[in-house]
């Protein structure tokens, strides 16, 4: 039986099962090789170090978000149910989740350049639109409520048996209560 030719894709494949299962420090290259039935040696020949096997993992994970919200959005109500999927997330993909949110992100230095890297640049135009505000009022209560939701998902993500989705949900919807009252009030 001839041996198998392990790719680049194998590799980060792997990486990824990993990672989804325990997370980036999971990502081991003697898992890694296990898991393929090869040595480490093609794992090093396509990586050169560990970081950018992460980086590559990363990548896989920040995709597979996108693949995830794509699926489950609620086109008819898609500022709301894009932050509850990120709940939804946390929950049924945890450490996926925590790779998604505590990867580093280069060149932020200010909300607006957080918000340029991580938000769809037609979801502000929505809010605005369905809300009756500025796109500028739109884009902070997005902010707000993005930032709002990352901690919730994280001690969502974190926290064992849980807090009942139902629970997170109004947590959420009483802050974007608030956060629009106050928006509306800077007005």
């Amino acid at each position: 039986m001839p041996k198998q030719r392990i790719t680049k894709e194998m590799i980060v494949d792997a990486a990824f099962h990993f990672a989804r299962e325990g997370g980036m420090e999971q990502v081991l290259v003697k898992q890694i090789a296990s898991y393929l039935g090869c040595s480490v040696q093609p794992i090093y020949s396509y990586c050169e170090n560990m970081e950018d096997l992460r980086n590559e993992v990363v990548a896989k994970v920040k995709d597979f978000v996108r693949e995830y919200v794509k699926n489950h959005l609620d086109q008819s109500d898609p500022f709301r149910s894009s932050g509850q999927i990120y709940i939804q997330l946390a929950k049924e993909e945890p450490h996926l989740y925590q790779i998604f949110i505590l990867h580093e992100r280069n060149n932020i230095t200010s909300w607006a350049d957080l918000y340029a890297q991580e938000c769809s640049p037609t979801m502000a135009a929505a809010i605005s639109e369905a809300l009756g505000m500025e796109v500028t009022q739109a884009q902070q209560l997005h902010l707000h409520m993005l930032i709002y939701t990352i901690g919730l998902g994280a001690i969502f993500a974190m926290c064992k048996p849980g807090i009942p989705p139902t629970d997170i949900f109004a947590k959420q919807a009483a802050a974007y209560q608030a956060f629009y009252a106050y928006l509306c009030k800077e007005t």
